[in-house]
């Protein structure tokens, strides 16, 4: 442990400069290590989980003398062009958007050195419509006028690639962009006539719409799931139990578009993201009691696959403990 405080000592004073903080030092003479953590607008699950883990770190990582934010940004791609700066020390992001961004494809101007550091909640999206629009299938979308989520916020990186597998393009309907919460209103007034909406199951703004009209959940294609999941390692299978939502009498069988990751630069010191990785993983009762999505935080999930790199120091904590596959 001494040779990990004086390593952060030194590093102290770097991410001080980097991020802009004081370097006064605290009563036993040590600079505090300020970091921050990007994630999306206040409102949102990205904000909440965000600050919860930035508040566990600091709670916990008294001995390494941390000082954590998480910081309110746009949401995924800023965070990932921000980390390549050093102007975050990690971040959220959705898996789709990352799995991209590292490979500096789909409008990505170059690959961006991002690693993961653990997967955390999954998000499960899908198309709703009210019953009574005519619309049973994707493939009914064509001619109406859909929601896909807000602009700039990067919803095309996994809607776009669920609607090819259909054999659909943002073409064939009237792309909408709106908050879930803006886009269940509009499916109320009858603005759009179907929204993409999603997150940790139950999602707010489903349950809303299911709560004001009757709605109907757009089924995916069976060989069309197992294409996107054999295509893309974010996508996997998940189900929404039956009774999630009003009148939902069966489960339904959809997809995790993209899960919820933790990510750092790929420069990040190993000693850093190893001891962040611990702290949050030896304390995730702790961000449980701050947000459900820290349930996310076990030996099945943080380390499973959605297609971008883990960190050296990440993987040298879970190999530790064993649960590194």
């Amino acid at each position: 442990m001494r040779a990990l405080f004086v390593s952060f000592t030194f590093l102290a004073a770097a991410l001080v400069v980097s991020c802009g903080g004081s370097n006064e030092t605290n009563d036993s003479g040590t600079a505090p290590v300020f970091l921050s953590i990007g994630t999306a607008p206040p409102g949102g699950a990205f904000f909440v989980v965000g600050s919860a883990l930035a508040e566990v770190i600091t709670v916990t990582g008294v001995d390494e003398r941390f000082s954590v934010t998480g910081e309110a940004t746009s949401g995924s791609q800023e965070n990932i062009r921000r980390l390549l700066t050093g102007e975050l020390d990690f971040a959220l992001s959705n898996a789709a958007i990352t799995f991209f961004a590292v490979r500096g494809t789909e409008g990505w101007d170059q690959a961006y050195p991002v690693r993961s550091v653990m997967t955390l909640a999954p998000n499960i999206a899908l198309f709703v419509t009210p019953t009574d629009s005519g619309i049973e299938t994707l493939a009914d979308l064509r001619g109406k006028r859909v929601t896909v989520g807000p602009a700039g916020a990067g919803f095309e990186y996994f809607v776009g690639p669920l609607l090819t597998a259909h054999d659909i393009s943002y073409d064939d309907f009237s792309p909408l962009n709106a908050t879930q919460q803006a886009a269940v209103d509009m499916l109320t007034d009858g603005s759009s006539d179907a929204a993409f909406l999603g997150g940790a199951v139950p999602t707010a703004s489903i349950t809303q719409a299911s709560a004001s009209m009757d709605i109907r959940f757009l089924p995916f294609g069976e060989t069309e799931k197992i294409q996107l999941i054999n295509d893309f390692l974010f996508f996997r299978p998940a189900t929404i139990p039956a009774e999630t939502y009003r009148n939902q009498i069966e489960p339904f069988d959809g997809l995790d578009v993209g899960s919820m990751h933790f990510i750092t630069s790929a420069n990040a010191p190993d000693e850093l993201v190893y001891t962040v990785t611990r702290l949050l993983y030896e304390n995730r009762q702790l961000v449980v009691e701050r947000h459900a999505a820290g349930r996310a935080i076990n030996p099945n999930n943080v380390v499973r696959d959605t297609g971008t790199e883990f960190h050296r120091g990440a993987i040298r904590y879970y190999e530790e403990i064993g649960i590194w596959p």
